[in-house]
């Protein structure tokens, strides 16, 4: 058995699996993939818990086929959160530096992070993330980190995410019903890109879409810090019932259908696709090209809706790296075709660039989240004292914040 403190686990509780991947710490402080645990979700819809007993029992096949895999045993995890409830801003703080020789200590970079985070959500919400942009000092910016310096006015800028508490809870309380204990929780954006994204990347401008079997997440970074963030609560059951309900076939069908032959590209001839017979069901043909186009028009309804959201918040200019779709929906043929038309920038289907494994792991888009997990977990135990990194810089917050998930986790 291995070291206890060089094992890892990401964990996430999806619509259309759950799914554990789980890591290793070795030398250098790199990462290698030693196992996976995957089954069908049957208690989710749209990334939020709808039954308990199904959901739990989901995890625990998921965990075991892990430890198997991994020959370890499995007591903690890292989870991933997703829902349509998610909501996020940017804000500054600011705090006057009073020490007699004006030097910035820890006590007011701690209380200028509070100060930042310290705008009204509602009542039923919490705090995730509380991420760190930029510091100023004396109206100075590009500062990474403001310990030792001098000065009179410390500022702040931060990314906020927040959810609805109680809505998060039933994750959490699933996993521990398994039992198992978790360790920390993150949303799936910020986990995906972790593994999906470079330092080099981030620092350029990069926008990734995690498109899931329920929910559609996305993330964007500007000169290596994020800004903006959100969660869509459409995904790639909505593509299966829509051509379900478009070519009027059962679900499994459309699933299939859906996989085998289905794509994003519009077809100028058309074709057509021969069902084979199933218990109590006729054979039947159907149109491919009608199959496209209902394909089509959802992903390009989707992509089009995030494509708007940053233009909104004036952030396509910024984004020199361009676009990484990653999650189950990133195999669907035609993506990075429709993808570039619609935001003009280049598209890459997003696998992990972070980590070492087995080639089938680290390269299937499904896997992102659970692997960007393991990062957020290793950037998360890191000691704060030293100078960030650019991972460093996601995973650090202050005491307040890590109190506010502990009260989540009980």
């Amino acid at each position: 058995m291995m070291a206890k403190d060089r094992i890892v686990v990401g964990l996430e509780v999806g619509t259309s699996k759950v799914c554990a991947v789980v890591g290793e710490v070795v030398d250098g402080g790199n990462i290698s993939i030693i196992g996976v645990g995957q089954v069908a979700s049957e208690g989710v819809r749209k990334g939020e818990i709808v039954n308990m007993e199904a959901a739990t029992q989901n995890i625990h096949d998921a965990l075991i086929q892990a430890e198997e895999s991994a020959d370890v045993e499995i007591r903690n995890v890292y989870a991933s959160v997703t829902g349509g409830h998610l909501r996020c801003f940017n804000n500054r703080g600011s705090v006057a530096v009073t020490n007699e020789d004006r030097e910035i200590t820890e006590d007011e970079v701690r209380n200028v992070m509070l100060n930042a985070k310290a705008v009204n959500i509602p009542m039923d919400h919490v705090v995730l993330h509380a991420i760190r942009q930029r510091f100023y000092v004396d109206g100075a910016d590009g500062i990474q980190t403001p310990l030792g310096m001098m000065g009179a006015k410390l500022e702040a800028d931060v990314h906020v995410i927040h959810g609805v508490k109680t809505r998060l809870q039933n994750t959490i309380r699933c996993i521990k019903q398994v039992p198992l204990d978790v360790a920390n929780i993150a949303v799936s954006s910020l986990a995906s890109a972790l593994a999906v994204l470079t330092p080099e990347h981030r620092q350029l401008g990069a926008v990734v879409i995690d498109m899931g079997g329920g929910t559609t997440d996305y993330i964007v970074y500007r000169d290596g810090t994020i800004q903006h963030t959100g969660v869509i609560a459409v995904g790639g059951d909505h593509i299966t019932n829509d051509i379900a309900t478009g070519l009027k076939i059962p679900m499994n069908r459309a699933d299939a259908l859906k996989i085998e032959h289905g794509s994003l590209e519009l077809l100028d001839v058309d074709e057509t696709i021969n069902l084979k017979r199933e218990v109590g069901l006729a054979d039947r043909e159907v149109s491919k090209q009608q199959l496209c186009r209902v394909m089509n028009l959802r992903v390009e309804e989707t992509l089009n809706f995030i494509k708007q959201d940053i233009d909104k918040n004036k952030l396509t200019d910024y984004l020199g790296a361009g676009v990484f779709i990653t999650g189950g929906c990133a195999r669907l043929r035609g993506m990075e075709r429709l993808a570039t038309n619609i935001f003009g920038l280049p598209v890459n289907i997003g696998h992990s660039h972070t980590v070492s494994g087995p080639t089938a792991t680290i390269e299937s888009p499904e896997y992102s989240t659970t692997i960007g997990l393991i990062r957020y977990a290793q950037g998360s135990q890191r000691d704060h004292h030293n100078a960030p990194t650019s991972i460093e810089r996601v995973s650090q917050t202050v005491r307040g914040y890590f109190l506010k998930i502990r009260a989540l986790l009980m």
